[in-house]
Order: C-alpha cells, then sequence, then structure tokens
C-alpha cells in the first residue's frame, strides 16, 4: 500500500485512564501516570491533530502473553500478571502496581508495534505510539526505572520472529536517561545500531559511557553520548551531527525514534534546559536523515517525560516537524537561560567519542 505522506498516531484512551500511582505527587514513581497521555491527547485536539488528512490514528494491536515472552521470562510475566490480580505492590523502588498494570503494560507493546509494523508495511510513513508505561529500561528478568516491559525491544523481537524481518533497525534514544535496557538486549547484534544521548547519571551503574561499545558482531553498533546537566537547545545539536554519518554508513530499513522529552528545562526528573524547540529541530533532521537512508521510514515511540506542561507542546512539536509545518513555540519558552553554556564540554565528548568510533565510522 502506498503510504503517501501519511503520518500514523498509535494510542488508546485506557493510557490515559489506566494504571494511576497509589502514591501522592511529588514522589519519583508517581510522575508516571495516566495523565501524560491524557495532557498530551486534549492538546493535540486542541491544535487540531487529528483533523489534519495527513493523520491517521491506530489503536494498539492486541498481543498475547506469548509475544510478551518473545522478550521477557515467563517468570517476570507471571510475576507482573499475579501482583496486578492482587491489585497493588511495587516490582521494585520505582514500579508500582495496580490492577491494570499487565493489561496495560501489554498494550504499550501492542502499540509499538503497531506503530512499526504500519511503517515498515508502508500504511505509513511516520508514527507515533503515544503508549505508557514506557519501556527502554526494562530488562529481560525485571522492570526498572518505571518501565515494566521493553515496548521497542519487544516489538523489534516480535518483527525478527513473528514477521521473519530481519533487516538493519537504527535505535535513537532520546529519553534524559540511558536505555539500559535496549542497549542490553542488542549488546552484541550486529543489526541492531543504538545510539542514545543522555544526562551524566552513573550512580547506580557503569553503564552508558562511551567505551560501552557493544560485543562481538555489536561492537562499534552501541553509541552512547552522555552530556552534563542544563544543556541547552544550542548545545543539543551536536547529538545530530555525531550520528548522522553513522546512520548513513550503517543504512538501516527503518529508525525508531526512542523518544523521551524529560530534558525539557520543566521536567521534574530530567536535569535538561531544552525546550519543544530542540525536539522539533531534532524530528527534522532525524527526518531528513531518514529519508535519505530508508526512504523515510521512522517510528517515535514515547518512552520518558514528565511535564504535564512541556510534554504535550514537545510531542506537538515533533509531529509539526513530521508533518513538515512551521512550529511556534509557546510565548513562555522565549526567554534566555542564565546557564553558563556546556557547549566547550559537549564538543570535547563528541570528539573523544569520535576518536573512540574512527575504527568503525568514518567521519
Amino acid at each position: 500500500m502506498e503510504a503517501k505522506n501519511k503520518i500514523g498516531i498509535v494510542t488508546d484512551r485506557d493510557f490515559a485512564t489506566k494504571n494511576f500511582p497509589p502514591y501522592p505527587r511529588p514522589l519519583f514513581l508517581s510522575y508516571e501516570n495516566p495523565m501524560r497521555i491524557e495532557a498530551i491527547l486534549e492538546y493535540l485536539e486542541k491544535e487540531g491533530i487529528f483533523k489534519n488528512e495527513r493523520i491517521v490514528k491506530y489503536s494498539p494491536k492486541a498481543v498475547d502473553d506469548s509475544i510478551i515472552e518473545l522478550a521477557h521470562t515467563r517468570y517476570y510475566i507471571d510475576t507482573v500478571k499475579r501482583m496486578s490480580s492482587y491489585g497493588s505492590g511495587a516490582l521494585d523502588s520505582e514500579l508500582f502496581i495496580t490492577n491494570d498494570t499487565f493489561d496495560l503494560a501489554k498494550k504499550a507493546v501492542g502499540g509499538c508495534i503497531t506503530a512499526i509494523e504500519k511503517v515498515i508495511e508502508g500504511e505509513v510513513n511516520q508514527s507515533f505510539a503515544l503508549i505508557r508505561p514506557p519501556g527502554h529500561h526494562a530488562l529481560r528478568e525485571k522492570g526498572s526505572g518505571l518501565c515494566i516491559f521493553n515496548n521497542i525491544a519487544n516489538s523489534i523481537l516480535y518483527l525478527r520472529k513473528v514477521l521473519n524481518y530481519n533487516k538493519k533497525i537504527a535505535i535513537v534514544d532520546i529519553d534524559n536517561h540511558f536505555g539500559d535496557g535496549i542497549s542490553q538486549f542488542f549488546y552484541e547484534d550486529g543489526n541492531v545500531l543504538y545510539c542514545s544521548i543522555h544526562e551524566f547519571d552513573f550512580l547506580e551503574g557503569d553503564i552508558g559511557f562511551i567505551t560501552d561499545l557493544g560485543k562481538g558482531e555489536g561492537e562499534g553498533k552501541k553509541i552512547n553520548f552522555p552530556v552534563p546537566d542544563d544543556i541547552t537547545d544550542a548545545d543539543f545539536v551536536e547529538f545530530i551531527d555525531l550520528i548522522e554519518p553513522i546512520l548513513k554508513q550503517f543504512l538501516p530499513d527503518i529508525i525508531i525514534v526512542a523518544a523521551g522529552f524529560d530534558m525539557y528545562f520543566d521536567d521534574a526528573i530530567g536535569n535538561g534546559c531544552l525546550t519543544s524547540v530542540s525536539y522539533y529541530k531534532f524530528a527534522k533532521d532525524i527526518l531528513r536523515i531518514a529519508e535519505n537512508v530508508c526512504k523515510g521510514k521512522l517510528a517515535f515511540v514515547l518512552e520518558g517525560g514528565y511535564s504535564l506542561i512541556g510534554l504535550p507542546i514537545c510531542v506537538f512539536s515533533t509531529i509539526k516537524a513530521l508533518l513538515k509545518e512551521e512550529y511556534e513555540p509557546p510565548f513562555f519558552e522565549k526567554f534566555k537561560f542564565l546557564k553558563k553554556s556546556k557547549n566547550p564540554e559537549i564538543i570535547k565528548i563528541k570528539s573523544k567519542i569520535k576518536e573512540i568510533l574512527k575504527k568503525y565510522w568514518a567521519f
């Protein structure tokens, strides 16, 4: 089917109503809640996005436990299911459980699969999965960092094992936090390129460093760009400059963006100083690259982003970029941050990364 410049948006009202944390704010684990999706959908409705003839809405594919088992152990799946039947509890210090948790996390996997599948089948050119809970921290045997199941990893394994889709895939992770789950799933996989920009956050383990390059066939295909606190719009563009030549040499069949928006200046969990302009420019650039290397096949999958003011604006700016329309940021973003530029430090980090990667890629 010819896509005709269509953009698919995959979501469900359940994401805006279910799995509400049984804890008061401002606890860390209470920020991942249904209001995230409710705010996004209401803002997109107000801005008329769903009336645009190029936008196609999809519901998540229904998946059974056997699909989740492609990525996660039976023991872990049964644990989430059992605790959800109790209606309360915590998988660890960062993961609450309600009676909705298992079904909603499974629906998030289905939404991610749908967003990617619609693109590779040519039904739409690009897509955006507006789903929760997020997934990029989830490991095979346990959830972590507000993530229950690893939506993106599970979707890639579904493509391979159910659809026999074995082409190269690039994942670009712009969440404020390192996607340790995705990286571990594909650490030795030469057909998955994983590129992440993330805040320095090494308190709980030596992961996400520039020297974490992958192993075996995956060596040189795990690209980490750790950045300091308080980076601004002017700093964020350095990431595209780093990964563009790598993507052009890797030549994936599709690019998947792990779209976290928690580097936004108002986010409660991240420490970045980005505005929605950064996400608009990033989406424009990654779309341009995708059109150059993989016929525009691009799927965004929502990960983090916890500012109920900033999150809907950032999602909207991203969709405007995919539509190739002009974007005007809100008035309150049009001020200068009283922060010292981190660009010299970021340039130094980027230079060191290129030095390490020149064994694998030409710059």
